[in-house]
């Protein structure tokens, strides 16, 4: 029998137990709950779509195409001064002033320069959204890459950022490192101190095969979870795919530090009281994040800023992948030192149980 074929039966062993953990349950039902009473607490639930207005002086194509969309709404605008006046009150999260001769001048090929009015208190994915999908529409309309220069104006309280968009990344954390940490390391203790983890390893499974199992399903949990929860937060942004991928990655990051804490803990108790001492520094970036004033490049000294980050970046800022690489690439080189580290410890266990002596 391979060792994959091994790594699935153990795979589906730990699904089937892992229902009967509290921590399993815990790790699906908190990050949900903790969503829906932060959205209740700050009204941001049933929030309508963002949206955007259009100043247009000569009935551009663009406006009939952003009417097409169904994931914003679309305000149109007399006058300038009434766009103005809209964004600075919040009527509409972005405006665009679109001059008479712009859809001529684009199908030229000429540069031209559009002036976009954003309210300093939406939300930061609203505005990704919005600027992301109105280059898309600008560019259906001329047929060919347009060389249009957007330049942005704030109006209102530009510093303001939305206590959702701030408590974002700790939900985001909380559901990672739950889902990813807990679950493989409660799991691995479990088998300590029920001493099932010695049968497991007389058979043919060896002890990397079971860490692999456990590890899998942390990170099947934690993705899952993780898209769920910025699903329920209308935070998927512009690039799901990418999202997805960064979400996998963080999850693989947090799962391995599962097994490390499991490996070396003797019990459940200890693991608790090391998750508390630690759990400041676990979630730290994010606390940097609730308080703006704070200086930011604080929360770079912590490894779980490059978990965190990248994923925030994308649903905020409409990152993609050149944007958001030196923070992957970083996160990359965590997850291949904790798997130096867990072939050191299986390693060692040949010549001395590590892992089951802790038993």
């Amino acid at each position: 029998m391979s060792g994959l074929r091994r790594i699935g039966i153990l795979l589906q062993r730990e699904l089937v137990r892992g229902p009967r953990n509290y921590i399993f349950i815990f790790a699906i039902i908190i990050p949900f709950l903790i969503t829906l009473v932060v959205s209740l607490l700050f009204g941001t639930l049933f929030v309508g779509k963002p949206r955007l207005g259009f100043a247009d002086a000569g009935q551009s194509q663009v406006v009939a195409l952003a009417n097409e969309v169904d994931s914003f709404v679309v305000k149109e605008y007399d006058t300038a001064v009434a766009l103005k006046d809209a964004v600075g009150n919040g009527g509409v999260d972005l405006g665009l002033i679109l001059p008479a001769d712009f859809d001529a001048r684009v199908r030229r090929g000429e540069e031209t320069e559009l002036t976009a009015y954003v309210w300093g208190e939406s939300l930061l994915k609203n505005r990704a959204v919005l600027g992301f999908t109105l280059a898309g529409l600008i560019r259906q309309m001329a047929g060919q890459e347009a060389p249009v220069n957007i330049i942005t104006r704030t109006l209102g309280d530009a510093d303001f950022i939305p206590w959702e968009d701030r408590i974002l990344p700790l939900i985001i954390l909380m559901t990672v490192i739950i889902g990813g940490t807990m679950i493989p390391a409660t799991s691995l203790v479990d088998e300590k101190q029920k001493r099932t983890l010695n049968a497991l390893t007389i058979t043919p499974a060896s002890l990397g095969e079971v860490f692999a199992a456990k590890v899998l399903l942390g990170i099947i949990v934690s993705t899952l979870m993780g898209v769920g929860v910025l699903l329920l937060n209308r935070a998927i942004g512009s690039q799901p795919a990418l999202l997805v991928c960064v979400l996998f990655l963080g999850a693989t990051a947090s799962g391995l530090f599962g097994i490390l804490l499991g490996a070396f803990v003797k019990d459940i108790t200890t693991l608790f009281a090391v998750i508390k001492g630690i759990g400041i520094l676990l979630y730290a970036p994010a606390f940097i994040y609730l308080f703006p004033s704070i200086p930011q490049w604080i929360a770079q000294v912590f490894p779980t800023y490059y978990i965190v980050q990248p994923v925030v970046e994308i649903v905020q800022q409409g990152a993609t992948l050149p944007d958001i690489a030196p923070e992957l690439l970083i996160l990359c080189l965590i997850i291949l030192v904790q798997v130096a580290i867990i072939a050191y410890v299986i390693r060692r266990s040949h010549h001395y149980d590590v892992v089951v002596a802790a038993s």
